[in-house]
């Protein structure tokens, strides 16, 4: 019985996310110029759920945050808050072709972000958010700080402020709650003997704290917190876990968090959504999450054998293999098969190549001609749009000299963007002319640097 019970537990939360959203980015886009910071991302956080949005540094992760909360209108893409139960399903499609920003039902409303305001999105959708700087008025005190972010409710019990002015109780009773919801925040984050300290005067962690304090007095359904646990000692992070936990469990709000500090983010997120590039490259439980080889190679990085761990990889790796002479010991068994049904194949019967044959050999093969590393490679980092990740693969290709670069043909360019594009970096630049460039200069280096050297011979 226990463990039936047991089993029932844990269910709703590994699938939250999917069957009851409380927001649910879909498609999203931003593009900046040539610079595509999120590209076409989808993921659902569940009500009730701890989730967070991880990745490198330069993942587009704020750049989500700010989509979401209304810094940013979204090039292209769907952002659904949603207050009650349900999926509202319907309900969204309505407003979506409506062209309304929000709609009321029977047991909720739904909120579409991108076409809101963000002091509405703040006000009526109820999403809050925190920043990776802190941005406490520092010159207040804390409980200011928290007043601060209620007058809202403060202007219209003050009539904008002709009420405050006279003094009408109907002001007064709102004033006197806006306190009291203060104090209970001061309390929860363990600030209420700094109530009258200025912000600015306050820890580090203790302005982290108050900072969530701030957002959570606004009374929101959702709560984004922009790397809560930067610069914040062991001590903290565990007291901003049991913040968290609490903010989730008693006050019916859900949380989704940006965090670079695994020990936070595997202790206790529901859901983990990972991005690389713009891209969403993982999403699932932590267990899931932590054993994910792509996830692995985007936050730690891989050795050229560990790479073949990785399905992509395995394939360029195979596809640039050169075969193994014929004195060599027989193919194994699965060598065999592979042959075998490689035969039986329409390709096989036509006499045409593998797909996988080794680059510039085969006829009408596209990719462009590989060579052996020379012993002074060329610094293709030096091409606009490549790095060091990128350059690696490309070397991994056998492209180490600008000259094959500025050789390739139209066929052979349209190769390398099929399969060498890292989506949410600068659209590339043309390569070739930057290639061609790059090899004359190096070709009057070396000239130079030939007859610098015959000289000196000749005076020797």
């Amino acid at each position: 019985m226990a463990a039936s019970m047991e089993v029932v537990a844990e269910a709703p939360s590994v699938k939250n996310w999917e069957n009851e959203p409380v927001l649910s980015v879909e498609h999203l886009t931003m593009r900046f110029g040539g610079l595509v910071a999120i590209n076409d991302l989808s993921f659902d956080v569940g009500r009730g759920d701890i989730t967070a949005l991880i990745g490198p540094n330069g993942a587009g992760k704020t750049t989500v945050f700010n989509c979401v909360t209304g810094f940013y209108k979204p090039t292209e893409g769907r952002i659904v808050m949603r207050h009650g139960t349900s999926r509202k399903d319907a309900l969204v499609g309505e407003v979506t072709q409506s062209g309304d920003q929000w709609r009321r039902g029977e047991d909720g409303a739904v909120y579409l972000l991108e076409r809101m305001a963000d002091s509405d999105i703040s006000n009526l959708a109820k999403v809050a958010r925190t920043f990776q700087n802190i941005r406490l008025f520092g010159g207040m005190t804390a409980l200011e700080n928290l007043l601060v972010a209620q007058h809202n409710p403060l202007m219209a019990a003050s009539t904008f402020t002709v009420g405050g002015i006279v003094g009408l109780p109907s002001y007064r009773r709102a004033e006197q709650e806006a306190i009291e919801k203060a104090k209970y925040w001061l309390d929860r984050v363990n600030l209420t003997e700094r109530a009258d300290d200025p912000a600015a005067d306050l820890p580090y962690g203790a302005q982290r704290r108050l900072e969530i304090a701030r957002a959570m007095c606004t009374g929101p359904h959702l709560l984004c917190l922009d790397e809560p646990a930067a610069g914040l000692n062991p001590r903290e992070s565990a007291e901003l876990n049991a913040l968290l936990q609490r903010i989730r469990g008693e006050e019916d709000t859900s949380v989704l968090l940006i965090e670079h500090d695994m020990g936070v983010v595997m202790e206790i997120s529901d859901h983990i959504v990972v991005l690389d590039y713009g891209e969403k490259i993982s999403d699932g439980d932590a267990d899931y999450v932590r054993n994910d080889p792509a996830v692995i190679a985007a936050y730690l990085g891989v050795d050229d054998e560990e790479e073949v761990d990785i399905p992509e990889v395995r394939e360029d790796v195979a596809a640039i293999k050169p075969s193994e002479p014929a004195s060599k010991k027989s193919p194994k068994p699965a060598a065999k098969k592979a042959k075998a049904s490689a035969a039986k194949s329409p390709a096989g019967k036509t006499g045409a190549k593998s797909a996988k044959a080794k680059p510039g050999t085969a006829k009408g093969d596209s990719r462009p001609p590989r060579m052996r590393k020379p012993s002074k490679p060329d610094d293709l980092k030096r091409i606009s749009g490549v790095g060091p990740k990128l350059e690696g693969v490309l070397n991994g290709l056998g492209i180490y000299k600008y000259e094959q670069i500025a050789k390739w043909k139209k066929a052979e360019r349209n190769w390398v963007d099929e399969h060498l594009n890292f989506k949410g970096r600068i659209e590339r630049d043309d390569w070739i002319s930057q290639a061609k460039a790059l090899a004359k200069e190096a070709a009057k280096t070396e000239k130079a640097s030939t007859r610098k050297s015959t000289r000196k011979g000749g005076r020797a």
